[in-house]
C-alpha cells in the first residue's frame, strides 16, 4: 500500500475512531429496501458492496440469499462488519475486505452478478468518478447490474459530494444502459428528496 493509499485509508478510519460516521443511516438505504421487496427483484447472485461502511446493505442482502462481498478503505469498518457477520451467521453468505476500490485484485474482475451502490460515489473525489463507473463496469459479468442510490444535494463541496441525473448518465451511459434513473420515492429522513434511485446494465 503507498504512501497516498495510507493517507485516504487513515482519513476513514479516523471518521470511525471519531464517531464521525454521519453517512451511517443505521440501516439498510430504504430504496434498496423497496427494490428488493418488488416482484422485479433478483433472488440470487454474487454482489459486490464497495464502501460498505457498518454493512447495512450487505447484510440485508445476504439475509435475501445473496452471496455478498462487502469493501471498505477503514479497517475499522472491516472488523466490525466481519465481527457481525460470525454473530449473525452469516460467514458463509457475507465476507470482508479491506482494498482501495481503484485497485482491486484481478480476482474481482468480471466476477460479479450486482454491485450496490450507497455512499461510496459521494465520498470520493469527484475527478474520480470516471474511475469509478469502469471500475464497477469492470468488476460485473456482461449483463451484471449496478442498483445504486446517488446523493443529489445541493451543498458546496464535500464529502459528501453532490451529483445530478445529467452527471450520471454523462458518466455512465458509455459503459451501462441505464434502465431506470429516478427520484427515489422513499429515503431516510436525513436524506429527504435528495437521493436518485438506478438500475443500470453493463454493456
Amino acid at each position: 500500500m503507498s504512501q497516498e493509499e495510507k493517507l485516504e485509508a487513515r482519513f476513514w478510519e479516523e471518521r470511525y475512531q471519531a464517531g464521525q460516521t454521519t453517512w451511517d443511516i443505521g440501516e439498510p438505504t430504504p430504496p434498496l429496501v423497496d427494490f428488493l421487496n418488488s416482484p422485479d427483484a433478483p433472488t440470487t447472485g454474487k454482489v459486490l458492496v464497495p464502501g460498505c461502511g457498518r454493512g447495512h446493505e450487505a447484510f440485508y442482502l445476504a439475509q435475501h440469499g445473496f452471496e455478498v462481498v462487502g469493501l471498505d478503505f477503514a479497517p475499522s469498518a472491516i472488523q466490525y462488519c466481519s465481527q457481525l457477520a460470525r454473530e449473525k451467521g452469516l460467514e458463509s453468505q457475507a465476507t470482508f475486505e479491506q482494498h482501495d476500490l481503484f485497485k482491486l485484485p484481478d480476482r474481482f474482475m468480471g466476477s460479479f452478478d450486482y454491485a450496490v451502490e450507497h455512499t461510496c460515489f459521494c465520498a470520493i473525489d469527484p475527478a474520480m468518478r470516471p474511475q469509478y463507473a469502469r471500475v464497477i463496469h469492470d468488476i460485473l459479468r456482461p449483463g451484471g447490474k449496478l442498483l445504486a442510490v446517488f446523493w443529489a444535494h445541493n451543498r458546496q463541496g464535500g464529502p459528501p459530494y453532490r451529483t445530478s441525473a445529467e452527471e450520471i448518465h454523462r458518466l455512465f451511459s458509455p459503459l451501462f444502459e441505464i434502465e431506470m434513473l429516478q427520484p427515489a420515492k422513499r429515503w431516510h429522513p436525513r436524506r429527504a428528496g435528495d437521493e436518485l434511485w438506478g438500475v443500470l446494465t453493463r454493456k
